[in-house]
């Protein structure tokens, strides 16, 4: 029973790892990096100062990262407490069943070795299977489809792109309903004077470098912006 369950909890967790990667996606977080950021939360082995801001400074993130923590300190007590119970030999019955299901009796001694040799397998499949592309791909697939329908977390189309000291950095963002700069001239926007640089703007597959003061900024466009993070966030992407 315990070894079953030290199984259980391992999957469990895999996609529950999944799960935080998909969410922190879908809150505007590159894929390489949201996956990263749900297994050092999960596993509490915590991320880089430069990394953390970008779930510090977000609400949705935060919320993410704290039931993930939550979630993974859980699952490392009782995946601990049922490894434990399955090496005790004290706490084994294959032995006492062994003599009704084979023609012999396991040693009591051997069991959490059997066990011991079945729990490293079953870690190595659990792991590749998890790894695999096309599984994983159809697993990530299913998941955000079902984040994404329950309406779960807000979705804002943000992808920060560089990250450098005191929280500016390089960000692109799409200009969705709700944006505070939305059909507005760069220069009405105010955007220079909260110290946010509009580089570029992207519009159906066509970037505009330096776009000029009078240029419109009009729903599904793309900025690519420097500037403090959290105001490019504030003042450029939909309001959640």
């Amino acid at each position: 029973m315990s070894l079953a369950l030290f199984i259980l909890v391992l999957i469990v967790s895999f996609i529950v790892v999944r799960i935080g990667a998909v969410a922190f996606q879908i809150t505007g977080l590159e894929w390489s990096l949201a996956k990263f950021q749900a297994l050092s939360c999960f596993t509490g082995t915590g991320f880089t100062t430069r990394e953390a801001e970008l779930i510090t400074t977000s609400k949705q993130r935060r919320r993410i990262a704290s039931v993930l923590m939550v979630l993974g300190n859980a699952g490392l007590v009782v995946m601990i407490a049922t490894l434990a119970r399955s090496l005790n030999p004290a706490g084994q019955i294959w032995s006492r069943l062994s003599g009704r299901l084979l023609p012999f009796e396991i040693p009591a001694f051997v069991v959490p070795w059997v066990n011991l040799g079945i729990i490293v397998v079953a870690v190595y499949v659990i792991y590749r299977l998890f790894a695999n592309p096309k599984l994983s791909g159809r697993l990530t697939r299913y998941l955000r489809k079902r984040i994404v329908r329950k309406d779960i977390f807000a979705r804002v189309s943000f992808e920060e792109l560089l990250l450098t000291t005191g929280g500016y950095g390089v960000s692109k963002v799409a200009v969705l309903a709700g944006s505070p700069i939305a059909n507005k001239t760069l220069a009405d926007s105010q955007l220079r004077a909260r110290d946010v640089t509009v580089l570029a703007i992207v519009r159906e597959n066509h970037t505009t470098p330096n776009p000029p003061a009078t240029t419109m900024i009009t729903l599904g466009d793309e900025l690519i912006c420097f500037g403090k993070l959290e105001t490019i966030r504030n003042q450029v992407s939909m309001n959640p």
